[in-house]
């Protein structure tokens, strides 16, 4: 099965946030909407994604506040991604072998989707 045949049947909203948002109004987000990452767009491009591993590791392990962080101050920035055109297997072996539970879907740098490990392992 193709990415864009399960997109087409989970769905193809995307729950994102700015860069310049900050961290405490992303987990807000993410908690309202009970979900684990955003994705960040600047001027609808992605430039990133959050994760709620991301606040862990990266501002209360290390002492900051999220009410005063900026969202690309602690976001990933090298997003691994896939196209509508990939196969969900080889999405599947990607994001375990790059320990990884969200995978933004591309077209032609236009975000299209957004896949989790849970989404894919109940597919296959």
């Amino acid at each position: 099965m193709r990415v864009k045949k399960l997109l087409d049947s989970i769905g193809r909203d995307v729950d994102t946030v700015s860069p310049d948002e900050t961290v405490y109004d992303a987990l807000a987000l993410m908690a309202k909407k009970e979900i684990g990452a955003l994705v960040v767009l600047e001027k609808k491009k992605m430039v990133g994604i959050i994760s709620e591993l991301d606040y862990a590791r990266k501002v209360i392990l290390k002492g900051k506040s999220s009410k005063k962080t900026k969202v690309r101050e602690i976001m990933t920035s090298d997003v691994i991604h896939v196209s509508p055109d990939q196969k969900v297997g080889k999405c599947l072996s990607l994001m375990t072998k790059k320990r990884i539970r969200h995978m933004p879907v591309l077209e032609k740098d236009r975000l299209v989707g957004l896949l989790t490990i849970e989404e894919i392992k109940g597919k296959i």
